[in-house]
């Protein structure tokens, strides 16, 4: 049995046949042709250190930036940094709490009913770390104890045993963050109106924000001292807190030792190129 199709029916099918191949060489020519990923990823950072990778938030990426400075200012060991971080992925997984159990607040989760101080400097993190060292410097032995012992000696914490899983990360951070481990830390973030932020939907694009370089100078010198480069180490500490608190004061690039770090989503780390200077870190 034969079936015959009117020549409507035909021609609808002819139109529809068109308009799907259309469709899908339009769909085909956007995604191949975009120079962004439709979806924009969150801002994050990445540490590698120690032949390991570990992702952050930014947020995170700043809190243990200021730790590490604050250990330079008080000459610390590593050791120091490594029980500090190792508290605070414990206490609060490297975020400024504004709560915890009972009143506990911060990084540290220190308490203000036990003389941590007022809930203002207990959510000022320059001011936690330095209390944070103020006690651990006081715990006899506490560069050769085991970490978790160090860190329930300062915290006197239900769940000392607690600390000890988290040592593993802490040293990865430690030797990122400190400088010990050069080009150690790549942050991206999207700038409003910029491409990588808003894809490509062409037109004019804003600009990226000012760059707040007096007020984050102020900020590194508060947790640092003097940011005087008075070895590669410190250069690389400092060049590390400047990417960590870019998104905060609005930088894109920071160059140092001949390496430059540039916010773009493309990059995936410091790449060869600026400032060749290893007594000097511009920023931008």
């Amino acid at each position: 049995m034969h079936v015959r199709f009117s020549r409507g029916v035909v021609t609808i099918a002819i139109v529809m046949l068109v308009l799907a191949v259309g469709l899908s060489i339009g769909v085909y020519q956007l995604l191949t042709r975009a120079p962004r990923p439709l979806a924009v990823p969150e801002p994050h950072c990445v540490v590698r250190a120690e032949g390991e990778e570990r992702e952050m938030d930014i947020e995170q990426a700043r809190i243990a930036a200021t730790i590490a400075a604050v250990a330079a200012r008080r000459k610390l060991p590593e050791q120091a940094v490594v029980i500090a971080y190792a508290t605070a992925l414990q206490e609060s997984e490297l975020y400024n709490l504004p709560y915890g159990d009972r009143d506990s607040l911060g990084v540290f989760q220190q308490r203000p009913s036990q003389g941590w101080g007022s809930k203002k400097q207990v959510m000022d993190p320059v001011y936690a770390t330095n209390r944070f060292f103020a006690a651990l410097v006081k715990v006899k032995g506490y560069r050769k104890m085991p970490v978790s012992e160090a860190a329930q000696a300062v915290q006197r914490s239900a769940a000392g045993y607690a600390y000890g899983p988290h040592e593993t990360d802490a040293r990865i951070l430690a030797a990122a963050f400190t400088g010990r481990v050069p080009r150690a830390l790549h942050c991206w973030y999207p700038v409003e109106g910029h491409p990588q932020a808003a894809g490509p939907e062409g037109g004019k694009q804003a600009a990226p924000p000012r760059p707040e370089k007096a007020k984050a100078l102020r900020a590194l010198k508060r947790a640092l001292g003097s940011t005087a480069v008075t070895s590669r180490k410190r250069g690389w500490l400092i060049a590390t807190w400047w990417v960590a608190h870019a998104e905060e004061y609005g930088l894109s690039r920071v160059e140092y030792a001949g390496a430059r770090w540039t916010n773009d989503l493309d990059t995936d780390g410091w790449e060869d190129g600026g400032a060749r200077s290893r007594t000097k870190i511009a920023v931008a």
